[in-house]
Parts: C-alpha cells; structure tokens; sequence
C-alpha cells in the first residue's frame, strides 16, 4: 500500500527538481518522491544558459533551502527599456525601472543553468530523495493509483504522476491532451558576451523591428543576451564566422560597455506560444513548459513554470495531510483552477507585446513610445508592473512569500 502512495515526477530540471524538494519538505519521508530523467546522468550539469528568476521563484528556492547554495547569481539593480530601428543612431530610453520589490530585494537575479540545476540535485540528494537516471517508458491511470513502467524495467505503483518533460512532453501526448497555440517565426539566438565595462547590474530591454534584444548582467563584466529575429535570419546570423557574427552582435549591443566579444556559441531556438487544453488528466498533473511556453519577451517562461511547482506542491501537501489521496480528481482541479487563468493572462501579455513591438509600424511605435512614456511617468503603475514582473501580485501560493510548506 505505501508503494502506491509514491509520486513519481517525469523530468529532473528546474520544475521537475523544485517540485520534489517542496513535496519533500511538505510532506516529509512517509511518501516516496520519485524524480525520472536520463539528463540525471550527465553530471555537473554542461547547461550553458542563464535565467533571470524573479523575486518570488528566489523565495521559493530560498525556503527549499536552495538559494544559498547557488553561487554567481546576479541582482538585476535596474532596467532600462528603448524602442529604436536598427539603423538608428541613438536609443532613447523611454522607461526605467529600479529593481527593488522591498528594500534591499532586486526584483530579480540572473542565475546560470548549469549552477541552479547542480544546486537542485545536491539538494534533493541529501534529502533523500529517489533520483533516477531513466525515462518513464509509459503509465496506466485508473481510479485508485497509476502504473508507472520505467525505461528502465522498473515499475512503480503512485499516486499521482508529474509531467515535467518539457515542450514536446511525451506524458502530455500519451495522456491525449491537445495544446492551442501558434508558431511565431521567430527563433531566440542566445549567447553570453563579455565586455570592456562593468554593467553595474543593469539590464536593458532594446525593442527592434525584428523583436527585442535583451542584455542581461551576469556575474563580473559577462551579459547573456536573448536576441530574437526572424527565423531565417536567426539561422544566418548563427552560422556566420566569428569576424561576421561580432559585427552583427555590435550592431545591436552597441560600444556603450566597452569592446565586445561572443564568449560561447550562439544557439537559435524557435519561439512560439501554446497552452495545454487541460493541465490534469487522471492521476496526472503537467507543469511548466509541458503544460505551457509562453514567447520570452518579458522573460516570465521559466518563472511560470516555478509559479506551477508551488501551486500543486501547496494543493498536494494540503491534501495530504488532511487524509486527501493527492492524486484524486477534486485535488488536481484545485491546482488547474488556479494556474489556469494566469497562465492564458501572461501568454495572451507576451503575445501582444510581442505583435506591438516586433515590427515596422510607425503607428504602432508611436503609440507605443507614448505608452512606455506615460507608464514611466506614474509611479504607482510602474510599482504594480515590478510587483507583476517579480511574481507577487495575484493569489500567491505560500512558497513564493518564501513561506515554508
């Protein structure tokens, strides 16, 4: 009977990892917490991207006892937003924000992949958590617990299964639910720069015809940039020598921080938006990019993902300790109804920013330009938007206040 109340979860990255610690924080050692993953195999971690995680994700890894752990991240001091064409010869700013949601807290940091990830798995190593270098090959759903068969040929009997196995989510398709979205032609070249000058924590939102190019400070004088284009031109502009790449790199990034240089590969990734019809199914729960991916214009995909792990961690642990199976029906449509909404809000912001700012409109900048204008001319809104930016507006599950389950 124990082995039936185990809750396996598909996918050991950021998701998947937070979610296990959470469950094991809340719901102690009686219930086996198991994380699949081949990617488990591959230590440390070769990940060679960053992530800006928002004030309340920082909160939630600080009460998983993660945080402190996680060395060179970066507090992102202030941001400054420009609206420009490429061929301009000046950027001018039309918005500013200041980084704190409270005093002495950045609104967010810049944290390298690789360095996150490591921290997760040490940490879910000393809790004891079951971490499993496989894959789960397939499941059997039914009324009382599911049947999870590992690529392995092991098979575990739980209660609830986790399908944290990303965009292409193969635990979502065997499940049969469909996702809404659309392709947007655009892929997001992501590389990391060094530079001349220090950046002093800043981070700069650059809106171009072909979609925006965010400079994003890491530790010491390094930026990871998140450059969209078109996909045809990502594709060129990724394949180009090093001499020819560097000129279309300082074309965008501009002299302002002194001599440039590309310190890794530039890797395109296409970009898109869809949300899953459903986030449950029977003894089944999707979080993260599985259940939705949303464009990274305001940089909220890995946070809203984070927002999903301390929602059904919080319903999860509830249940539980009321004698609730988590894995029942009434269980998983409390979590459904509570990432839901917020998640169709934040794709449907991401898709009009995205179709407002990603053209040759001069009607369109215009009006723009004139609302960044206004909003940074009201206080009180630009003190909501770092409130909505950091995570902290709307119903909060308790991890993110940094609250323990």
């Amino acid at each position: 009977m124990a082995a039936q109340r185990s809750i396996v979860i598909c996918g050991g990255s950021f998701a998947g990892l937070a979610l296990a610690l959470a469950l094991r924080q809340g719901l102690g050692a009686d219930i086996p917490v198991i994380v699949t993953d081949p990617a488990l195999a591959v230590r440390p971690s070769r990940d060679p991207r960053a992530t800006a995680i928002v004030a309340a994700c920082r909160r939630l890894f600080e009460a998983l006892g993660v945080w402190d752990q996680v060395s060179d991240s970066q507090p992102i001091l202030d941001m400054v937003v420009t609206d420009s064409r490429l061929e301009d010869a000046t950027r001018p700013v039309f918005l500013t924000f200041a980084g704190e949601v409270e005093p002495g807290e950045p609104f967010a940091h810049m944290v390298e992949n690789r360095r996150l990830i490591d921290a997760l798995v040490a940490r879910a190593e000393a809790e004891g958590i079951d971490l499993r270098a496989t894959a789960v090959s397939t499941y059997d759903s039914r009324s009382e617990g599911v049947t999870v068969t590992l690529a392995d040929g092991n098979v575990v009997e739980a209660s609830l299964l986790v399908a944290a196995d990303g965009a292409r989510s193969k635990l979502r398709e065997r499940a049969g639910i469909v996702t809404h979205g659309w392709d947007y032609d655009q892929s997001g070249i992501v590389v990391t720069v060094g530079h001349e000058r220090d950046h002093h924590g800043r981070a700069e939102e650059h809106f171009l015809p072909a979609g925006p190019f965010a400079i994003l400070p890491l530790t010491g004088k390094r930026s990871s940039l998140v450059w969209t284009e078109n996909r045809a031109e990502a594709t060129r502009i990724t394949a180009l020598g090093e001499a020819e790449f560097h000129d279309e790199l300082e074309k965008r990034f501009g002299l302002h921080l002194g001599e440039i240089k590309a310190l890794d590969n530039p890797r395109a990734f296409p970009l898109g938006y869809f949300v899953a019809r459903s986030f449950v199914a029977e003894r089944l729960a999707l979080v993260g990019d599985a259940a939705h991916v949303i464009h990274p214009i305001a940089g909220q995909g890995l946070n809203m993902g984070l927002k999903d792990v301390a929602a059904l961690a919080e319903v999860v642990v509830d249940a539980a300790r009321l004698g609730i199976d988590p894995g029942q029906a009434d269980v998983l449509d409390r979590y459904q109804r509570w990432r839901r909404f917020d998640t169709m809000a934040m794709g449907l912001a991401t898709n009009s920013l995205n179709f407002l700012f990603s053209n040759e409109s001069t009607l369109l900048r215009t009006v723009r330009d004139i609302g960044l204008g206004l909003v940074d001319r009201a206080p009180p809104l630009k003190g909501l938007f770092i409130r909505q930016a950091a995570g902290l507006s709307g119903e909060v599950p308790r991890l993110l206040k940094g609250e323990a389950l």
